[in-house]
């Protein structure tokens, strides 16, 4: 007997005639105001890749906190190829997935999916990357991604002294040369992150106190294309020997991921830059960040890049696993946002959870105090 959760109530006579029939009830193909047994429930998790820290560890505190509640979880990276990913869907599908969990490598391509998805029942939680052009996305977790690139903005204005961490006036006046830069155009996250960034940035642009020396403002312009920290480099290598051949410097680079920063930071490096902290003619141009991993946290503590942005996944997985446990015991997630996330097709009930700017001397207070990361991984920059 199909496990399969439904949406659409079933009749009271089906439920009686099932009950009658000694059925599985709760933990059988139950609809809206049924209740699953934990056990008799499998969840498939859909993680885009495992070349980052941050998915990673997404993927393994989904699973682990799901299968505390005593789910079943069948958990896929798709290594950044859509293809794969699809498939890794249609298999859980096809081996009774009864909730899935999917964090999207590019938000448009798996219609089909989520199709026989809905057409089986099966409840979709969008998980931080919204899926977009489908109306088959029943709830959407993450993180207030236009505040994230609000923060972003404001940390580059605080590491070049515009502005105090405490968003008072600071007392540098510019102009500062500055470089912008955007993740991968098929993740609808991006287009938040930089959108907020601007709304922060543009005003500066405008009156000169920030010169983008490139001239490359439009986001087409500045994406990177799957978050790629080798191609983050080569953008920003080219960026130094065209526009700043003539001996000026650049000052800041709005980074919105840390595997970017990193990149950045190389030809930063390979090019005379040195650390922000020190007193060399060339310091470090300020660089931001996203994520809080592990390598970009050490460089921060090493006063080479200027910040980051965290985001606790533990908490996003919480919520991803209490959308899935209402959806296994046939209830609507609450949702904290019903209005701002529209993929296309629908606005996407929405829970969105806050975020964190890291400098050098929150460290301590925000990741180690939290338990995220130990002194000693800041340290060495690597998790034990």
């Amino acid at each position: 007997m199909s496990k399969r959760l439904g949406f659409a109530a079933l009749s009271a006579s089906l439920a009686l005639t099932l009950a009658a029939c000694g059925g599985e009830g709760a933990g059988g193909s139950g609809g809206a105001g049924s209740s699953a047994a934990a056990e008799d429930l499998t969840i498939g998790v859909s993680m885009p890749t495992q070349t980052s820290e941050r998915w990673i560890n997404d993927g393994n505190s989904v699973k682990q906190q799901l299968e505390d509640k005593g789910y079943t979880v069948d958990l896929q990276y798709a290594n950044d190829d859509i293809p794969t990913q699809s498939q890794q869907i249609d298999q859980m599908i096809t081996e009774g997935a009864d909730i899935l969990v999917i964090a999207a490598i590019d938000g448009t391509a798996l219609s089909g999916q989520l199709e026989t998805a809905a057409s089986n029942d099966i409840p979709v939680i969008s998980y931080d990357r919204l899926i977009r052009d489908s109306a088959n996305v029943d709830f959407y977790v993450s993180f207030d991604n236009f505040a994230v690139g609000q923060a972003q903005a404001n940390a580059l204005l605080t590491g070049l002294g515009i502005k105090n961490e405490d968003g008072s006036a600071g007392s540098a006046t510019g102009p500062f040369n500055i470089e912008l830069f955007a993740g991968s155009l098929d993740d609808n996250n991006t287009h938040f992150f930089f959108d907020g960034a601007m709304d922060v940035l543009q005003p500066l642009i405008d009156d000169g106190t920030l010169v983008v020396k490139s001239g490359q403002t439009d986001i087409e312009q500045v994406a990177i294309l799957r978050w790629q920290q080798e191609t983050a480099q080569k953008r920003m290598e080219d960026l130094l020997t065209g526009t700043y051949n003539d001996g000026s410097k650049v000052n800041g680079v709005l980074s919105p991921y840390d595997g970017l920063s990193r990149g950045i930071i190389t030809a930063l490096t390979n090019a005379g830059y040195g650390p922000t902290l020190s007193s060399q003619p060339n310091p470090m141009a300020v660089v931001t960040g996203q994520d809080a991993e592990i390598a970009s946290v050490k460089l921060i503590n090493d006063g080479v890049q200027s910040s980051t942005i965290f985001k606790d996944t533990r908490k996003l997985a919480e919520q991803a696993v209490i959308a899935a446990q209402a959806f296994a015991e046939g209830n609507q997630p609450e949702a904290n946002n019903t209005d701002t996330y529209d993929n296309g097709v629908k606005v996407v009930p929405s829970y969105l959870l806050p975020v964190q700017t890291v400098y050098k001397d929150n460290i301590q207070s925000v990741l180690i105090d939290s338990g995220y990361w130990t002194a000693d991984e800041v340290a060495k920059g690597q998790s034990d």
